[in-house]
């Protein structure tokens, strides 16, 4: 991953992202829970590690997704909105925007961002499915297309959003893209970026969690398509 996020923009943001996208990958296979032998029966392995490896599966196809070039703004389901503060009116930028290719740009410039975000909260979610409390597997199995999701999610509060505040707001600083710095000089004050970059953070947990939860609801509907034997063992018959 990136150390730093300055060059969220830059020209060279494609190759970076590759870097982020395997460093982000590499660090969700190296929990190991793909990486069991394959077995016909379920013995030896129970319901808890079905759930892990759902969760696992599910969070590495999503960010797969959300870091990739376009990741967010691309695919309408991932795309963020601006951030609340802009879409206020009262002040300057209501002028500045009324262009939609201003807007657009702006839009943008935020969903790139948002994927440098993303690669920040990737290991975060890894490490959470390898050490959460699972106490009844059976129930989250029987759940819903997006139980196992909501369950780490509820788990995890919000500590996405509180990692990727800081990371956010120094990409807002920094950001190459002078329409980023003077739809921020238009707000109040200073202190605003924060806000901004809190509200911005906001949706990107959003966005995450429910790419997430929609590949859950894939694996449940066709585990066979996986070629894991526990999740097939498991979903497979429900």
């Amino acid at each position: 991953m990136r150390e730093t996020l300055k060059n969220s923009a830059g020209e060279n943001r494609g190759g970076q992202n590759r870097i982020g996208r395997r460093a982000v990958l590499g660090g969700l296979a190296g929990t190991g829970l793909l990486a069991l032998p394959a077995c016909s029966t379920m013995q030896g392995y129970g319901l808890t590690e079905a759930i892990r490896r759902l969760l696992l599966l599910s969070s590495q196809r999503a960010f797969a997704q959300l870091t990739a070039p376009g990741g967010f703004y691309d695919n309408a389901l991932n795309r963020l909105v601006l951030p609340g503060q802009f879409r206020s009116t009262g002040h300057k930028l209501a002028d500045f925007l009324a262009s939609a290719v201003f807007k657009s740009r702006l839009q943008k410039a935020f969903n790139a961002m948002a994927e440098d975000g993303a690669e920040r909260a990737a290991p975060l979610v890894a490490d959470a499915v390898r050490g959460v409390s699972i106490a009844d597997a059976a129930a989250l199995i029987r759940s819903g297309p997006t139980g196992a999701t909501q369950f780490l999610h509820q788990a995890m509060g919000a500590t996405l959003i509180e990692a990727m505040v800081p990371a956010l707001g120094d990409a807002l600083r920094v950001a190459q893209d002078p329409l980023v710095g003077q739809a921020l000089s238009s707000l109040a004050g200073v202190d605003d970026v924060g806000g901004v970059a809190r509200s911005f953070a906001g949706q990107v947990d959003d966005k995450i969690w429910g790419a997430i939860g929609r590949e859950e609801a894939a694996i449940r509907a066709d585990p066979a398509a996986t070629r894991d034997p526990v999740l097939i063992g498991v979903f497979g018959k429900l």
